[in-house]
C-alpha cells in the first residue's frame, strides 16, 4: 500500500515498512507519530484521491533519526553589472519508519 501525506507543508510519498524523510519535527527518537493529512492512497489497483484530504485515513510511523539534508547551493547573478553571489544552507529532517497506513 502506498500513500502521499502532507508533512509540514510538503508532500511526501510513503510505503509500509519503508523509511521516509520529512521536514524536522519536534519529536524524540523512538516515539510514534501520526499523520492524518493523507492526500492519496493506492491499494493494489484502487487509487483514492482526496479533496484535498481523505477522511478517516492516517499514516502511523516511528521516528528513527534526525539529521540534515545535503547542502543546497543558491547562486544569484545579474548580467552586465558584475554581480555574483553564492550562498547555501542545509535543511533539517526527521527520518520516519512507516508502520501502518489505515483507510
Amino acid at each position: 500500500m502506498r500513500a502521499i501525506i502532507e508533512a509540514q507543508g510538503t508532500q511526501v510519498p510513503v510505503e509500509v515498512n519503508a523509511k521516509c524523510r520529512v521536514p524536522k519535527l519536534d519529536i524524540e527518537v523512538g516515539q510514534v507519530v501520526d499523520f492524518d493529512k493523507v492526500l492519496f492512497l493506492s491499494e493494489e489497483d484502487k487509487p483514492v484521491i482526496g479533496q484535498p484530504y481523505i477522511e478517516g485515513a492516517s499514516v502511523k510511523g516511528e521516528v528513527t533519526a534526525h539529521g540534515r539534508f545535503d547542502k543546497i547551493t543558491v547562486f544569484k547573478f545579474k548580467k552586465r553589472t558584475k554581480y555574483r553571489k553564492t550562498t547555501g544552507h542545509k535543511q533539517n529532517y526527521t527520518e520516519i519508519l512507516v508502520k501502518a497506513i489505515k483507510h
